[in-house]
């Protein structure tokens, strides 16, 4: 059986709103079975972790089951899996963690591509240690990043590498493996920011090559948290900032205070989710792999048909190369028009799009952008085509 998007429609309370939402890359909205896990924890007696008492192990059940679901979901080591407030925190914590053992002589690797969330943490660790920062640029007429732009910057003195799994603004997914390899051979680390890859494709961090992969599980159907994974011998190396009686056991050295108990059994229950798209048998990794690889049709279709449609309306300019590797995702402007009126207006029919850089503003900038950015549409498990129809007949009216 197929992806079946009305089925998968039928478990969104949110969508009963009647918006088409194109803002999932923002945050996606959440099945009933997310929200359901969420209440039930809270309903339920809980405590700090333990084993002691029915509301302590019930605590320590959570976090070990969500450990597990995001290895399952990433194809890493749950022992390796660490979970925080948001992906930059976590990514503030993991750079000061690491820039500990930097000096004026070490370098890290930025791009433009990124979400500032990949690059600011790096930059200010870097400061901070009188390390030296290089920037990788991308071809702003396509919005690709070449490999050889970042491994170009290489050197022996290179401590980490920061990239991602695919860009936030407009969808680009750099060949991540191809990076890997020599980042690897010079001697360093390499961070994916995975936070906008995660939604729409199967996810393994082998065979990315990543040695930390973060990623945010409200962008992938879940509560408001971050995540972060890595093997547990590389974590067992690092020495984070953390409070004297706390646990120095891996992971949880990096989780700083009491987790969210609550977000955690939501996490879980997302990727369950994911999981069951669409039916089949096997382990979970197995099925949330077929589940995504399904997914990924389903949004890759839904993307063309909104690039086309767009493309075909006088004026407007959609920004990168269309439908080459990438996300979902569409960036667009509509000329005469401010990409905040193009948002409020379509806000007004029910099209809720919205504008901005997003938080990635180098990318936005050497796009050519400014600060202001454009219009973003994320296609997201529960859009259809006449969702996409919908949106592009209300770009064609603000042409007219």
């Amino acid at each position: 059986m197929g992806y079946d998007v009305e089925r998968v429609r039928e478990r969104f309370p949110a969508l009963a709103e009647g918006a088409a939402h194109f803002d999932g890359p923002g945050g996606s909205q959440v099945p009933d079975v997310v929200a359901d896990a969420v209440a039930g924890t809270l309903r339920a007696a809980i405590a700090n972790r333990g084993s002691v008492t029915a509301a302590e192990r019930r605590a320590d059940a959570i976090v070990t089951e969500a450990r597990l679901a995001m290895a399952d979901l990433l194809g890493a080591d749950p022992a390796g899996v660490v979970f925080g407030r948001s992906m930059t925190q976590l990514t503030y914590d993991v750079a000061r963690t690491l820039a500990k053992d930097w000096g004026p002589d070490d370098e890290v690797v930025v791009t433009r591509l990124d979400h500032d969330a990949n690059i600011r943490p790096w930059v200010q660790a870097a400061g901070a240690r009188g390390a030296t920062v290089r920037w990788a640029d991308f071809d702003p007429a396509t919005a690709e990043l070449d490999p050889a732009a970042v491994t170009g910057l290489l050197s022996e003195r290179t401590r980490v590498v920061a990239v991602t799994g695919a860009a936030n603004l407009v969808g680009t997914r750099p060949d991540v493996p191809a990076i890997a390899g020599p980042v690897h051979e010079a001697g360093a680390l390499l961070y994916v920011d995975g936070v906008h890859l995660t939604p729409h494709s199967p996810v393994d961090l082998a065979a990315l090559g990543a040695d930390f992969y973060a990623c945010s599980p409200y962008k992938f159907l879940g509560p408001h948290l971050g995540a972060v994974a890595a093997s547990p011998a590389l974590l067992e190396t690092l020495r984070p900032d953390k409070l004297l009686p706390a646990t120095d056991a891996v992971p949880e050295r990096f989780e700083l205070g009491t987790l969210p108990y609550e977000l955690l059994a939501g996490t879980t229950a997302a990727v369950d989710f994911l999981a069951g798209l669409v039916p089949g048998a096997g382990t979970r990794r197995e099925r949330v792999t077929g589940s995504m690889e399904a997914l990924a049709e389903h949004e890759e279709a839904l993307a063309r048909r909104l690039e086309d449609g767009l493309g075909a309306l006088d004026g407007v300019t959609l920004h990168g190369s269309p439908r080459r590797r990438r996300t979902p995702t569409v960036l667009f402007s509509v000329p005469g028009l401010p990409p905040a009126t193009v948002s409020a207006r379509l806000g007004e029919q029910g099209v809720n799009a919205p504008a901005g850089s997003f938080y990635a503003l180098e990318c936005s900038r050497q796009l050519g952008l400014g600060d202001t950015g454009a219009v973003r549409a994320g296609i997201a498990p529960y859009t259809t085509e006449s969702e996409v129809d919908k949106l592009v007949a209300a770009v064609a009216g603000l042409t007219r």
